[in-house]
């Protein structure tokens, strides 16, 4: 399983490069200029900071206290490294083993970052829902249905907030017990969920913004009341286990915009023109990276000359 996610993210950008060619990747490269750049920069300092208070309103409702600053530095380095590694979730694990290490609990760590990209990913499937109901798109004739089991899914999540812990010892009540107590505690809690709510909100509004902003630097010219279900459409296919961001976006943002009749290789030019800019727009994390190595550099240095042994280069 291990390498089966890569090897699928693999296998889907093979298939839009052997279906398209290589020319839609070069088009969108070299669409790319510094407005673009600027812009998505601009527009990755709100969405991470909007991220990053998303993150410790949860991790506070859990019991583990997380300042802003801090978060938003980790943030920016969780971003660098699932857009620069495989699996695209490398990031995300290394800010909760992190924050777990200096809560002194990893595990509560973990379900804080867990709990708060999952928020994250039900209110924009909630805005994705509503906007393609709304919206002409290629899966529009699929949105009641998508809608209905949506709202299910919601009360099922409501509902397990409100269960109270039965202080079961088996395995299933120990972790019923601990999905609704993180719920209620880290999400659903009346403090929590508004300002849940409106990180998420301005955060999808963010990366659809410079979705758009990539799509019109790759020449789409169609009006944004159709380019923006669009959108919505490749941002979901993002959350599926990619190859350092690649992979399944290509396949959904080719797959939609000829669906649209806008033609699959201006989709895969605006995918790639989105995945620089975004890549553009993190790279204050490997700055953090950078920040965060040297001392621990410095230190082993120190250590190693103690006990007269030379640190390797």
């Amino acid at each position: 399983m291990r390498w089966a996610r890569p090897a699928a993210a693999f296998a889907v950008l093979a298939v839009v490069v052997w279906r398209l060619g290589t020319g839609p990747f070069a088009d969108g490269l070299r669409a790319i200029d510094a407005r673009a750049l600027a812009a998505a920069a601009a527009i990755g300092v709100v969405t991470t900071v909007c991220c990053a208070w998303r993150w410790t309103i949860v991790a506070r409702g859990l019991g583990v206290p997380l300042s802003l600053p801090a978060a938003v530095a980790a943030y920016y380095r969780s971003l660098f490294l699932n857009l620069t590694l495989p699996g695209g979730v490398v990031g995300d694990v290394h800010r909760g083993v992190s924050h777990g290490r200096d809560a002194n609990d990893v595990g509560l760590g973990l379900r804080a970052v867990a709990w708060e990209r999952g928020a994250g990913q039900v209110v924009q499937t909630v805005l994705t829902v509503a906007i393609l109901l709304a919206l002409p798109s290629p899966v529009r004739s699929w949105m009641p249905v998508a809608a209905v089991v949506l709202a299910a899914a919601l009360a099922g999540i409501v509902l397990v907030g409100r269960l109270r812990s039965r202080g079961g010892a088996s395995r299933w009540s120990r972790i019923r017990d601990a999905v609704s107590g993180d719920l209620r505690g880290g999400v659903l809690h009346r403090r929590a969920l508004p300002a849940v709510v409106l990180a998420s909100v301005v955060v999808v509004a963010g990366h659809a913004v410079t979705f758009l902003i990539a799509a019109r630097t790759a020449g789409a010219t169609a009006p944004t009341s159709r380019m923006l279900p669009l959108a919505l459409l490749a941002m979901l296919a993002m959350v599926l286990p990619s190859v350092a961001g690649w992979g399944p976006r290509e396949g959904a943002t080719a797959w939609v915009f000829a669906a649209a009749g806008l033609g699959a290789d201006r989709g895969a030019a605006t995918s790639v023109a989105y995945g620089v800019m975004v890549l553009a727009a993190s790279l204050p994390g490997a700055l953090v990276l950078v920040a965060g190595w040297l001392p621990q550099r410095r230190v082993r240095s120190q250590q190693a000359r103690r006990v007269g042994v030379v640190p390797d280069a």
